[in-house]
């Protein structure tokens, strides 16, 4: 009788539930409407994982003549729930509508009254017994003629009255939609920042005198690294593979062919006699030291995250025990990676459409090994190249024994690829952040990622990684990597660096290109971490400060909240995250070499503030603890040699 339409938030139809974390904040909305002018509500009752309903939570009309009705709602545990709308004709709000127009006019009085009596005596039998009282007073009031129509009327309006009926409301002709689902994950998945860096070169040694090769790092030498990270104040570690590395067709330096005796590999050229995907490189200790290091990380608060790489190097242990998953060409033999002109001798990928049987197993044994040695979150090396009903099948099941474990999909594709892998079931994913860099660019993009996208995708936006030093990073010196670490801090709940970020590494293998030169992925890269904190060439007081920032304000935390402010300057984006009490406002200029002034025009309700464009508000910048004053439109002048941004508390 009601109709209760697009429903939301929903993923394909329901086929894949919508995606929120614990204590997050989510909105349910629907397009309810009825025939007439008759009035109606609507609610949202959510459905705990053990079956429980909650008591529905009243939606309201979000704005006039629209009959879109929303309401926020916020999942408390973790696990499998489910929502639906409830929509009903309010005969009470109708009958207090028209009551309010005709009792003042003198127009039926006493039959209206006598109305409302009535329909509160029914209302009051769907009351539970402890607050029937109060509603069963007002139906006797509202009959009785010997008390002034004004006294009666007055009385409709106590707030004991409507607490009541506002929690069991008198529902008439009730229409219920489907239950759609919803899956709750921990904080984690929403919220975090990721650390990237290579164990290898942390601790990795070279002999001055050439008489020598040079020395891996260890997990042991690595973990000397863990405290300063922690510092910083990230969440989680994310380590490139860490399993042995072929010699076979072994690339070199800066991705050359001639690979010397000592060079290390691709740490992405997985597997060698040593063992392969379930086995720790010797040159980085044994797995007693890998347990030894997540435990060290656990210490100073950090989680492990750890590559997931597909594929293996031509001396991997499946070559030889499972050629069949692997594609034989015509010569008979097996194909290397390759993405036409470009070829990657050292890598063999899978092929999922021989044996996808064996293959799945192998590959779900290998996960839990390393859930079973402290692995709760792994990035995933290009997720898209494999078939999306294998992944699809793996998260699912993985979830049903280890709901805690994240999985990171490492796209970066075509949108539909992207976003259907986020659908079936990745927790997080990488995005185009990297390469989007102007005002319009990012206002268009972060609006389509915390807009509906966000029901099921939750972007982690990396400012670089071993593959991708962006032309921005490359020409915009140190205020480009302090533009970048405050944008990717403050637009998302979560956010990365790869390890050479805070130090403003800069230098490409070639013009144009996007690599490194020197790339980490074919050397050893140790750093001098005291000499740079000594002499203050490094960012990493700012990336701690915009850490800090993100643990202690809330609205930091959300993803559904960030809002875009009006600047007439291109070159300059103000944002903000507003959530419950806590309001973060950042003012930032885009240009890395040249200083710009502009006028901020705010949006103050978006910022839970009065729309009055004359009442002043104080606002205290957590950069360097300046004070001002700001209304509805203000001068900003930032230079980003030395303030490139402003970001306000209230």
């Amino acid at each position: 009788r009601i109709p209760i339409l697009d429903v939301a938030p929903v993923v394909g139809c329901g086929r894949w539930p919508a995606k929120a974390v614990v204590g997050e904040t989510v909105e349910v909305s629907a397009t309810v409407f009825r025939e007439g002018h008759e009035m109606l509500g609507a609610a949202v009752v959510l459905r705990t994982p053990e079956g429980e309903e909650l008591p529905g939570r009243r939606m309201s009309e979000a704005g006039q003549g629209l009959d879109r009705w929303s309401a926020l709602v916020t999942p408390t545990e973790t696990g499998s729930w489910s929502f639906r709308v409830e929509a009903w004709g309010d005969p009470i709000a109708h009958w207090w509508h028209d009551a309010q127009i005709k009792v003042p006019r003198g127009q039926d009085v006493e039959l209206m009254l006598a109305e409302g009596s009535l329909l509160f005596a029914r209302a009051a039998e769907a009351v539970p017994s402890k607050n029937r009282p109060t509603v069963d007073r007002l139906a006797e009031l509202l009959g009785d003629d010997t008390v002034p129509v004004t006294d009666r009327m007055e009385a409709v309006t106590d707030p004991d009255v409507e607490d009541v009926l506002e929690r069991y409301p008198l529902r008439d002709l009730l229409t219920v939609s489907d239950w759609y689902p919803l899956v709750v994950h921990r904080r984690r998945a929403l919220y975090g920042a990721w650390y990237e860096f290579f164990p290898r070169s942390e601790g990795a040694a070279f002999d001055p005198m050439g008489r020598r090769g040079p020395t891996s790092g260890t997990f042991r030498t690595a973990m000397k690294r863990l405290p300063a990270i922690a510092d910083m104040g990230f969440d989680v570690i994310y380590l490139p593979p860490i399993h042995p590395i072929g010699t076979t067709h072994r690339k070199g330096p800066n991705n050359t062919l001639d690979a010397g005796p000592y060079d290390p590999g691709s740490p992405w050229a997985i597997g060698s006699p040593d063992g392969g995907h379930d086995a720790v490189h010797p040159d980085l200790g044994t797995l007693d030291d890998f347990d030894a290091f997540v435990a060290h990380a656990a210490d100073h608060g950090l989680e492990i995250a750890l590559d997931l790489a597909l594929q293996c190097s031509p001396d991997h242990p499946w070559v030889h025990t499972h050629p069949d998953w692997f594609t034989t060409r015509a010569d008979g033999t097996i194909a290397h990676a390759e993405n036409p002109p470009k070829k990657y001798q050292d890598i063999y990928p899978l092929n999922f459409d021989h044996d996808p049987e064996g293959l799945y197993h192998e590959i779900h044994r290998i996960i839990g090994h390393w859930i079973d040695h402290g692995v709760r979150i792994f990035r995933v090396d290009n997720p898209h190249t494999k078939p999306v009903a294998f992944w699809e099948r793996l998260l699912a099941d993985i979830a049903t024994t280890h709901p805690d474990v994240l999985f990171l999909a490492e796209a970066f594709t075509r949108p539909a690829m992207m976003h259907t892998l986020a659908k079936i079931g990745f927790h997080q994913n990488y995005t185009y952040f990297t390469w989007r860099n102007n005002a319009e660019q990012l206002t268009a993009y972060l609006t389509e990622l915390t807009g509906p996208a966000a029901t099921y995708m939750r972007p982690n936006l990396f400012t670089n990684t071993p593959d991708i030093l962006n032309q921005y990073l490359q020409h915009g010196g140190p205020p480009a990597f302090q533009i970048r670490a405050i944008l990717a801090a403050l637009l998302s709940p979560t956010w990365g660096i790869y390890t050479g970020y805070e130090l403003c590494e800069n230098t490409p293998v070639r013009p144009g290109s996007e690599e490194y030169r020197d790339s980490e992925k074919y050397q050893y890269r140790p750093r001098d971490w005291d000499t740079a904190d000594r002499t203050h060439t490094t960012i990493a007081p700012l990336i701690t400060q915009l850490n800090t920032l993100r643990n202690t304000h809330p609205a930091l935390q959300q993803l559904r909240n960030l809002h875009f402010h009006h600047v007439d300057q291109p070159e300059l984006l103000a944002f903000s995250k507003h959530h419950l009490n806590d309001t973060v406002l950042t003012v930032i200029n885009l240009n890395p070499h040249h200083p710009r002034e502009a006028t901020v025009h705010l949006d103050l309700p978006a910022l839970g503030l009065p729309d009055d464009p004359h009442q002043p508000h104080t606002l205290t910048d957590q950069l360097d603890g300046t004070t001002y004053t700001w209304h509805r439109s203000n001068y900003v002048h930032l230079d980003p040699h030395t303030r490139p941004a402003h970001i306000f508390t209230f």
